[in-house]
């Protein structure tokens, strides 16, 4: 059944898949909420772009579960929260599941769910409790069936580079993609090594499909070019979240996000969809 359930996710024609993220407000930061503050009206411009999927929490998954028709994107549904990505980190750190997140998951029609596995300097106990969740709920999904993608995030330290900042160090990202996997990934998000020619042994140590996370915002030709590269490193798609729904033309940046996921676009011919 986890194959029926990837056929929603990934594009017939060329294999990969773009997941836009709006999972933000799960995690109690303000910051995070800019271009997200109507995640109705987000939700309402994404699914008129056509991504193939879009990432929502048990709160909001019904602002695109509602919508009528069978041509919408599929859900991926978030099932962790976590406090870890201020600039300064709070006293004590969690990352918790949800109740019953398979169950949640397969109500809301969801085509995966999606589980962090955090790597933070000096936090070795926040590390375990992903552990922990990760084991919990890998059984559960292999019984009924559903995609279960894991999201190794190696952080720098937060008071250096504020929350949500990756550590693109290959010789990090590679060892806890790795891990990922041991502990059961049938996806992996996973973040861009600093240099994206790098990208292969990601993917290469991953054996599963691969998923890139978009990062913090960045100039519109820097990221169509770095996920033209990435794309030429065989990964299997992109999730990117802020550079969308932050991005002035939302719909423009996911049309060209999708030329160049699904159509071998470059970055320069991709850049003409972002014109009004």
């Amino acid at each position: 059944m986890k194959s029926y359930r990837l056929n929603r996710l990934f594009n017939p024609a060329s294999g990969r898949c773009l997941d836009v993220a709006v999972d933000h407000g799960f995690f109690n930061e303000a910051s995070f909420l800019q271009g997200i503050e109507d995640l109705a009206s987000a939700v309402d411009t994404l699914v008129k772009a056509g991504p193939d999927a879009i990432q929502l929490t048990v709160g909001q998954a019904r602002l695109l579960q509602d919508v009528p028709g069978r041509q919408k994107p599929s859900l991926v549904l978030r099932t962790d929260v976590a406090n870890v990505y201020g600039k300064e980190l709070p006293r004590t750190l969690f990352s918790r599941m949800i109740e019953d997140p398979v169950g949640q998951a397969l109500r809301l029609d969801a085509v995966c769910i999606v589980v962090n596995l955090f790597q933070l300097p000096n936090e070795p106990e926040l590390t375990d409790q992903c552990i922990q969740n990760i084991l919990a709920v890998k059984p559960e999904c292999d019984t009924w069936g559903m995609p279960l993608m894991v999201e190794p995030l190696v952080f720098k330290p937060n008071s250096v580079a504020g929350g949500y900042m990756v550590d693109g160090d290959p010789e990090k990202i590679v060892p806890l993609v790795r891990q990922a996997v041991e502990l059961g990934a049938d996806i992996i998000k996973a973040d861009p090594t600093d240099d994206p020619r790098d990208y292969h042994r990601v993917v290469q140590t991953a054996r599963v499909p691969v998923l890139v996370r978009g990062g913090g915002r960045a100039p519109d030709l820097e990221i169509l070019e770095r996920t033209q590269a990435l794309i030429g490193q065989k990964v299997a798609g992109i999730v990117y979240g802020r550079n969308i729904v932050q991005h002035p033309n939302p719909s423009g940046m996911t049309r060209a996000l999708m030329s160049i996921v699904h159509d071998g676009a470059t970055a320069q011919q991709a850049a003409s969809h972002l014109s009004p």
